[in-house]
């Protein structure tokens, strides 16, 4: 008679999870923890700034946490944010090369060198790694003019081909960052499209009069909304220069919602231009998202110019979960602006141009697009093809099969 067989242990390097804000947070808690079914899985993580947490080993929905005693500063200050970076990588690669042999590793980029680390770490043990890139450095930092060295660039770039080149498999969450991951020396026979998702019974369709735009005095106002990370990718300069064009509509509500890096200079931009229409509010807990995205009468998705292919706006599936329309600002290569285009759910801008997403928002406000009908579609389509069930369901077959072909040479 024979116990139950051993299970995969699989090995998550990412400085941000649960309780975090942060997208990556959000999804690799769900993907771990949707994990944990069929894999023993450990996720080595970092503190967090603003949220109340210790370091040490805890459990939470079968997923072993180890949160090591990284730095937790200002993520605003770029110094700042690489202080975090560097404290992570030390702790997170002490406590690897001690924890029990996993049987694969995998890494999300954030930090963006993390995968590195797992490198050492899966050759340390002769296992395999997988890297999930929610994003391509240092490119992204270089067209946001946040990285100005050239040799700080050159080294970055060293580092991300040299993972690339050597990791197991790799997933792409688009395909146009797919062909800018082979484009840095990634093999294209490893690497895999398995975009990001959303839980399309978490996320709703409610009505715009609710409980939380009741709260905000929405109800009966136009509403325009950008909900998630307020950073420098997300280009919404644009956004509050557009309410400059639309002064004479008095029902039209600007909401920003969220926090981040940029937000502070957004909103004194939005001070002194007299953009009353434009109001900030914080980030909304995740059991009220129904509500909050429900009470826009259209979204913004911003990505600022130069960035289609190295980032893709995962806030982009809840908006179409809560049967919202969008308005996507962004090169029209972008994954966001394929899909949107695709589907039939929203409509296009180039970035960078506040002239145009007034004219759209005015078009919207008016009653000339079909907001209803392209909100539909969207959620027709999450419900289709962007649910966490099918990314979990390709994640668990891309980690058996690399469990399968067993320890490296």
């Amino acid at each position: 008679m024979t116990g139950n067989p051993r299970r995969p242990q699989v090995l998550v390097m990412n400085q941000y999870y649960w309780p975090g804000v942060e997208a990556t947070a959000h999804l690799l808690s769900q993907l771990c923890e949707g994990l944990a079914d069929e894999f023993d899985v450990t996720v080595v993580t970092g503190m967090l700034w603003g949220v109340d947490t210790v370091s040490g080993a805890s459990t939470r929905n079968g997923v072993k946490i180890v949160r090591v005693r990284s730095t937790a500063k200002d993520r605003s200050s770029l110094g700042l944010r690489a202080l975090n970076y560097i404290t992570y990588i030390a702790q997170s690669l002490r406590h690897a090369l001690k924890a029990e042999r996993p049987d694969v590793v995998i890494c999300m980029t954030d930090p963006p060198v993390i995968a590195n680390v797992g490198l050492i770490v899966a050759r340390r043990y002769r296992v395999p790694l997988i890297v999930i890139s929610q994003d391509v450095f240092p490119e992204i930092a270089v067209a946001l003019n946040r990285i100005r060295s050239p040799f700080l660039i050159a080294a970055l770039r060293l580092l991300v081909r040299y993972y690339l080149k050597r990791a197991d498999q790799i997933v792409a969450i688009g395909e146009t960052m797919k062909a800018r991951l082979i484009e840095k020396g990634a093999p294209a026979e490893r690497v895999h499209v398995i975009p990001n998702w959303t839980d399309p019974q978490a996320i709703t369709p409610r009505t715009t009069d609710n409980e939380w735009a009741r709260e905000q005095e929405f109800v009966g106002r136009f509403v325009v909304m950008h909900s998630g990370n307020i950073g420098h990718a997300q280009n919404l300069d644009a956004l509050v220069r557009s309410a400059t064009f639309l002064r004479d509509l008095d029902r039209l509500v600007v909401a920003i919602v969220g926090s981040g890096a940029r937000r502070n200079a957004l909103m004194g931009l939005a001070e002194r231009l007299e953009a009353d229409a434009v109001e900030f509010l914080p980030y909304q807990s995740r059991d009220r998202l129904s509500d909050s995205l429900s009470s826009a009468d259209i979204h913004v998705v911003g990505l600022a110019s130069g960035l289609a292919g190295y980032v893709v706006p995962s806030r982009l599936y809840g908006i179409l979960a809560a049967g919202r329309p969008v308005i996507v600002a962004a090169e029209s290569t972008s994954e966001t602006a394929q899909l949107i285009t695709r589907i039939g759910c929203g409509i296009v801008v180039p970035p960078g141009r506040p002239e145009l997403l007034a004219e759209v928002i005015r078009s919207a406000y008016a009653g000339a697009l079909p907001l209803e009908e392209m909100g539909s579609r969207g959620r027709d389509w999450v419900v289709a093809e962007g649910g966490a069930a099918i990314a979990l369901a390709r994640y668990r077959a891309l980690i058996s099969d690399v469990v399968t072909a067993g320890r490296r040479p």
